[in-house]
């Protein structure tokens, strides 16, 4: 998608992609892709999700990426976190209550930028990127995260003649095929559907979201 159909959809407030509670999946499974807890943890896309929040609570330093400066700003003052705007190599850093959003694009990051982090958080990214986009968003991924690096990965499956993305379905095969190599361990498998009037209206019939614990 284009830069300007998502801070667009911020900008008009159309984001319906946005979660108020903290993901169930990320609840439930974080303690197995993360068993010692406190390690930094990457979350791309990150929009002003909750969850993020809840991994700070958990110890965790915090670096998302976000291309929306609106959004970025919102996670913050809703919340109630105090923060700041530094320069940060390439990047605007709203820093504070132990987390980094960096504001920009998440293909302009560097390993540098990110720096030693090995665990990643991706609920809204994979899904929000049409198949064109999706190996080299993986390979980005890769490349900025440090070796052995663990991710714990949401994605979200629907008959793809019944609805246009984003969220885009990315069935287990697609992801098998993105990230060939690595070991891919499928947590669970929810049928959300019933929680999700906004696609039934959109005529979908039927919506999992699926969580996986990936280890490059």
């Amino acid at each position: 998608m284009e830069k300007s159909f998502w801070l667009e959809r911020w900008e008009l407030e159309e984001t319906g992609f946005h979660q108020r509670a903290v993901n169930e999946d990320l609840r439930a499974f974080w303690s197995e892709v993360d068993p010692l807890g406190g390690e930094p943890v990457f979350v791309p896309l990150c929009g002003k999700s909750g969850d993020m929040l809840w991994l700070a609570n958990q110890g965790h330093p915090v670096i998302g990426v976000e291309l929306s400066r609106l959004a970025v700003e919102s996670f913050f003052v809703e919340n109630g976190i105090s923060f700041e705007w530094k320069r940060h190599r390439t990047f605007d850093a709203a820093v504070g209550g132990g987390l980094r959003i960096l504001c920009g694009d998440v293909f302009d990051l560097t390993g540098e930028d990110l720096g030693p982090v090995r665990l990643a958080y991706d609920r809204a990214a994979l899904v929000a990127f049409p198949p064109a986009m999706r190996e080299r968003y993986v390979a980005h991924l890769k490349n900025v995260l440090q070796p052995a690096a663990r991710i714990l990965l949401v994605s979200i499956e629907y008959p793809e003649n019944e609805m246009d993305g984003p969220p885009f379905s990315v069935t287990r095969a697609e992801i098998g095929r993105l990230y060939g190599g690595a070991d891919i361990h499928a947590l669970s498998r929810r049928n959300i559907l019933p929680d999700s009037p906004r696609f039934s209206d959109r005529g979908v019939t039927s919506m999992e979201s699926c969580a996986y614990l990936i280890e490059l």
